[in-house]
């Protein structure tokens, strides 16, 4: 198991950890991912989607060495899939078993309240952690060394979801009525939650994690995502690829281009062993940075503008965003 303190001992040992697993990231992730760990607070991250939020997740698993736990979140979510239920199944079977062997379980009763006691006792044991069958949050309280909990789109589950998840998220435990209350080990999970904003995430979660908000990274940063992501593109080409995609993303469009497109388009554009961009080559691989045709039809008027620009310009006076 990686030396975790030493990792997080200061945001800057993170961020260059972070970096070491090909994940460059600004000061403020590795700062909110520093807090997390020594706070023992939930982290919020939201922002749109393909800037990373997932990938922060399962770097940081990578880098603790630490078990990665993921519940995807949908509409309909409910705590037999997200934190426990009961095997019906087993419980059925021991039932089956204990009609068939109820004589033997009777045998030198006084009474009838004694015989009540002792198949009471019986009917505990259904109702055991033996019969319970742990789903992705309670397996990452019951992991003994820890481990990285990632609730992946929190917003696409419902309001009744969150309120699952505000005890787990402020003490680290769950209350089962028929076993009690069921608490993290020596090591509470590491936990993530992502939104891509689709509707409002309520007050009561946000006030128990830390939030982070990444946004799509400035020239700079991107081009260090691709030499990290790409190591083999050429370095004129990547200045090119990315100046496009900071310029298309200007643009109105019903999906503009994230950082995993901007990955995905440097290895095709590596694949295709492509010097320079030009027009024709930005037309034909258009639809991997653009995923609704009705985008790729308005940009298809701006493509030539678009990449003389890419090509011409020098890197001096690059934009940035805030």
């Amino acid at each position: 198991m990686a030396d975790i303190e030493q990792l997080a001992e200061s945001v800057d040992s993170l961020k260059d950890s972070f970096e070491a697993h090909r994940y460059i990231c600004s000061n403020q992730i590795a700062t909110a991912v520093y807090l997390a760990f020594h706070l023992r607070k939930p982290v919020l991250i939201e922002g749109p989607p393909g800037v990373g939020k997932t990938e922060l997740a399962k770097t940081t698993a990578e880098m603790f060495a630490l078990p990665l736990i993921r519940l995807q979140c949908y509409e309909g979510l409910d705590e037999t899939k997200a934190i426990y239920e009961w095997k019906y199944g087993k419980q059925l079977l021991y039932t089956q078993v204990l009609k068939e062997t109820v004589d033997e379980v009777l045998q030198g009763a006084q009474g009838f309240a004694e015989s009540v006691t002792r198949l009471h006792e019986f009917g505990d044991i259904f109702f055991s952690e033996e019969f319970l069958e742990p789903r992705p949050l309670m397996k990452a309280l019951q992991e003994e060394d820890g481990c990285v909990l990632l609730i992946d789109e929190v917003d696409k589950s419902d309001h009744e979801f969150e309120s699952l998840l505000l005890e787990i998220l402020s003490d680290f435990q769950v209350s089962i009525p028929e076993i009690g209350t069921v608490k993290a080990h020596r090591d509470p999970p590491i936990v993530f939650l992502t939104s891509n904003n689709t509707r409002e995430i309520s007050d009561a979660l946000k006030r128990r994690c830390l939030h982070l908000y990444i946004p799509f990274p400035d020239t700079d940063l991107e081009q260090r995502i691709i030499q990290a992501r790409v190591p083999d593109i050429p370095p004129e080409l990547r200045r090119q690829l990315v100046t496009f995609i900071q310029e298309l993303r200007d643009l109105d469009l019903k999906k503009v281009p994230a950082i995993s497109e901007t990955i995905d388009w440097a290895r095709t554009l590596l694949l295709l062993h492509t010097e320079s961009l030009d027009p024709e080559l930005v037309r034909d691989t258009l639809n991997v940075i653009l995923k609704f045709q009705e985008d790729i039809e308005n940009v298809d008027a701006e493509i030539a503008t678009l990449t003389n620009h890419a090509v011409r310009t020098d890197g001096i006076g690059v934009k940035t965003r805030g």
